[in-house]
């Protein structure tokens, strides 16, 4: 995954410089176009100066990377309106939410809604402005072996080229609690684990083989239990400072009744997340090569939309 075109949206909530100095980092990196849009939050009117502040923003980020400032704008009204922005975009870039009000409880959290109604992948900000201006070192890529987890590996790659990658999978443990229900001795059941844990590392090892990234930079672990909650354990003990992790084409109400695995990670992680829709494919490296060798720009170049209400 080779973003070309990222957008950033903010609220001018306190992690508005982690969210636009990571967009400007991403953009640097891999020569994409950047625009920023501000959105507020649910029910909230905008900020009458937001316009003015937006531009700021797009300035003074110009003058910390020196990157050419095209400042744009426009006017939207529903969410309806941001979804339709972010449809021309590779990548979304926006800050954690905060608040846990009803609508997040029954549709799910702003940056979940963009990802069900955009089937674009949502990098979430969760880390300081400090640390956003830096590329990832760290990488944590949550994998189920199915025909996804390929992309999933690929995007970490991209995200950080010279960072270590790690492949994180959890084997889950309902089968071993069905066996103890029915007596199974202990013996058993440990073999039975012991056995899962080879099929799982000969897939893993083949998905790792499969990337074009150099070996000593990626690592695998197998876990146990749930698959969420031992990637966000996993993701603190290792110090990684992103989870990739994908995102199944749920409806709202099968999310809310049954959860998901990109769901309670989004909740519970304290790094950055990246939610990749599965089957979305965006820009390829080779696809962003020739883009350099025939139209390299000097600096990127940023937009700055006007505020943007959701509906």
């Amino acid at each position: 995954m080779t973003p070309q075109s990222i957008l950033a949206i903010t609220d001018f909530s306190s992690n508005t410089h982690a969210v636009l100095d990571r967009a400007m980092q991403l953009a640097l990196a891999h020569g994409a176009t950047l625009e920023l849009l501000y959105a507020p939050p649910d029910g909230t009117p905008s900020l009458p100066d937001a316009s003015w502040r937006l531009s700021q923003h797009a300035f003074q980020l110009g003058q910390r990377h020196q990157a050419l400032v095209d400042v744009a704008s426009r006017t939207a009204a529903r969410f309806q309106d941001v979804v339709n922005a972010a449809l021309k975009a590779d990548l979304m870039v926006i800050g954690a939410a905060n608040d846990r009000d009803v609508k997040s409880l029954f549709f799910g959290l702003p940056e979940e809604r963009l990802v069900r109604a955009t089937h674009r992948p949502v990098l979430v900000v969760r880390r300081d402005a400090e640390a956003a201006r830096s590329p990832y070192s760290r990488l944590l890529v949550a994998v189920d072996f199915s025909d996804a987890s390929h992309h999933l590996v690929q995007a970490a790659f991209a995200f950080g080229e010279s960072a270590r990658v790690e492949l994180f999978h959890a084997l889950n443990t309902l089968n071993e609690s069905k066996l103890r229900a029915y007596a199974v001795s202990e013996e058993i059941i440990r073999a039975y684990r012991q056995q899962n844990t080879r099929i799982a590392e000969g897939r893993m090892y083949r998905l790792t083989d499969s990337t074009d990234a150099r070996r000593n930079r990626v690592a695998s672990t197998i876990g146990h239990g749930d698959p969420a909650r031992q990637a966000v354990v996993q993701q603190q003990y290792s110090g990684a400072e992103l989870i990739v992790v994908g995102k199944h084409p749920a409806s709202a109400v099968s999310d809310f009744l049954f959860g998901s695995v990109s769901q309670r990670v989004l909740r519970h992680a304290t790094a950055d997340v990246l939610m990749l829709p599965h089957g979305f494919k965006s820009g390829t490296r080779a696809a962003a090569v020739r883009r350099f060798e025939h139209n390299t720009p000097a600096r990127p170049r940023i937009r700055a939309g006007v505020p943007l209400s959701r509906g």
